[in-house]
């Protein structure tokens, strides 16, 4: 049996567990792990972040890593397609919002949502990289329903989770959402939460952030 251990606000996480979900395997899952430098969480995973994946007596840690496990030892259905091109099309679209979209606003994070300012030179430092990420994005994303073809994806588990927070962060730290230029994107979110897993994982998300907000104010 498979254990997922994270929380219901990483996206990482939700990435990780819509893929579980869309795959229909069986699988447990701790939610309530936090990211932790405590030497006894490091020992799980060694940098210290969610998610990690318990398969039987070994541990597997950073999303992408587990998604592709998944692909692996559970084929089918698949979420990557077969024609080795068009896999690498997929993993290409989760680089782009992984690493050129999503961890860009990261960075404002802390003074957008923790109360930790961030510098100017910050500010201007993801504001011209985001607009390179979302152009990047837009050349290559397809909306043909979804975001890399006619198929379901992992590309598309990982556009759920991350778009919403891109836009999010931009909006507030920017006056303005700079996915709104893509205009296929918000039809396209919703399509996809219709899907029972993601609006399964949609709605967990929203509880444990409520729950969150709720127990920061006591």
């Amino acid at each position: 049996m498979l254990k997922l251990c994270g929380f219901h606000v990483s996206n990482y996480h939700n990435k990780v567990r819509l893929a579980l979900l869309e795959k229909g395997i069986p699988f447990e899952e701790d939610a309530a792990c936090r990211p932790s430098q405590k030497p006894e969480y490091l020992a799980k995973s060694p940098m210290g972040k969610v998610p990690y994946l318990l398969v039987n007596d070994e541990i597997l840690r950073e999303s992408h890593v587990i998604c592709e496990y998944l692909e692996d030892a559970y084929p089918q259905p698949p979420l990557l397609p077969k024609d080795p091109l068009e896999r690498a099309r997929v993993r290409e679209l989760i680089v782009f919002m992984e690493l050129h979209m999503e961890l860009v606003v990261r960075r404002l994070y802390g003074g957008l949502f923790f109360g930790r300012p961030f510098s100017d030179e910050t500010k201007a430092e993801v504001e011209r990289e985001i607009a390179k990420g979302v152009r990047a994005f837009q050349a290559v994303a397809k909306f043909a329903p979804f975001v890399a073809g006619s198929a379901l994806t992992l590309a598309d588990c990982a556009a759920f989770v991350h778009l919403p927070i891109v836009s999010m962060s931009t909006r507030l730290a920017f006056g303005r959402d700079y996915l709104d230029d893509v205009a296929p994107l918000k039809p396209y979110l919703r399509m996809l939460g219709e899907r029972p897993a993601f609006a399964r994982v949609n709605e967990d998300r929203k509880a444990a952030q409520a729950a969150a907000q709720a127990a920061a104010k006591k």
